[in-house]
């Protein structure tokens, strides 16, 4: 054994650094190491944004210490997308306080945030006015604006729709009213007085729906309609549900990317921004009007921090630290959530 030894030793000597490298690296592909290896690279690139972001939560620029403004404010807000700076604003911490949100750095918290904003500033959390909800899952919007006594319909897929069964493996599918009844928001009477629930394919949305609603939503539900065109068709049909002045918000998956490639068809696609101009010049066409979009990425050193797999819930031998999670990489490209508001036409 000892010679064997001596024998690789005396091999090693012969090998240039460049060439002992390149063995090394040979070895670590053949093994496996390297794959190993990237997801620990991963690993610690969580524990570096936890840090980051550990900081402006100390500093009670979120998190559990930032304040939560008893008052809205009008922002006057078109599209646009997630940002470090709208978690630690005035208006999306006022409204994590209304709904019993922590203002992580979480572009899900923005998503719900974004949409109450949104219907805000047009005055549709009132009562008297009808709202239509899409794909609503276990949300706690329902909740929440039937709170501010408006009457809510919320829809998502029959619970006996082979595509609702994922949904409904992760308690994420809103097939009963009581995944949607948030107890620490409004009396339950109300809640049954004030919301309904139906099922509804996104794709084949009820004629008998149409012209009833002053708004509608959909959060991070879009790009779940099967292609980048079912997701298109989604938006533009959904605004037959609206009466005239009418508003509808909806956010979703984005691809930061312009021009690289995307994902254009499966379970989850990502929209890019030409394919938000496209939707639109065909809600132009059809009467309605697209607030202004800002694609402006941000600033701050939180909008540069791609989270990576593996997130939580997955099978990881240590434990995953809770880092900011803006934007995410999806099968390699960079995605995060974009917002838009629409107004139908008279």
């Amino acid at each position: 054994m000892l010679r064997r030894f001596r024998t690789v030793a005396r091999g090693l000597r012969r090998l240039e650094p460049r060439q002992l490298l390149g063995k090394l690296h040979s070895l670590e592909m053949s093994s496996g190491t390297a794959s190993r290896n990237a997801e620990l690279a991963a690993w610690n690139s969580k524990v570096l944004g936890s840090a980051i972001a550990s900081h402006f939560y100390e500093a009670g620029m979120a998190g559990q210490l930032a304040p939560l403004p008893p008052n809205p404010v009008e922002m006057g807000f078109g599209g646009r997308l997630c940002r470090q700076e709208d978690i630690e604003s005035h208006w999306l911490r006022h409204w994590c306080g209304q709904i019993g949100f922590v203002p992580m750095y979480h572009r899900k918290v923005w998503e719900d945030c974004y949409v109450l904003q949104a219907l805000h500033e047009r005055g549709m959390m009132a009562p008297g006015r009808r709202g239509l909800g899409f794909a609503v899952g276990a949300e706690w919007l329902p909740s929440f604006l039937a709170r501010r006594g408006a009457q809510i319909v919320a829809t998502d897929l029959d619970p006996t729709d082979l595509r609702a069964q994922a949904w409904i493996a992760v308690d994420q599918h809103g097939g009963r009213l009581d995944t949607l009844y948030k107890p620490g928001l409004i009396d339950v009477d109300d809640f049954n007085e004030r919301v309904s629930l139906r099922a509804v394919d996104m794709n084949h949305i009820p004629t008998d729906l149409h012209g009833g609603f002053d708004f509608l939503w959909s959060v991070c539900s879009l790009e779940h309609c099967g292609s980048i065109q079912q997701g298109l068709d989604f938006v533009v049909n959904a605004m037959n549900c609206l009466r005239p002045g009418g508003v509808a918000v909806h956010t979703t998956e984005f691809n930061m990317n312009p021009g690289g490639p995307t994902i254009e068809s499966g379970a989850t696609v990502l929209f890019q921004r030409r394919h938000i101009e496209e939707l639109e010049a065909r809600l132009t066409l059809a009467g309605h009007r697209m607030m202004p979009m800002d694609f402006g990425t941000g600033r701050g050193i939180l909008d540069q921090f791609v989270d990576l797999p593996p997130y939580p819930n997955a099978n990881w031998p240590l434990p995953i630290p809770e880092p900011p999670h803006l934007r995410l990489s999806i099968q390699g490209m960079v995605a995060t959530s974009i917002g838009f508001i629409i107004e139908k036409g008279s």
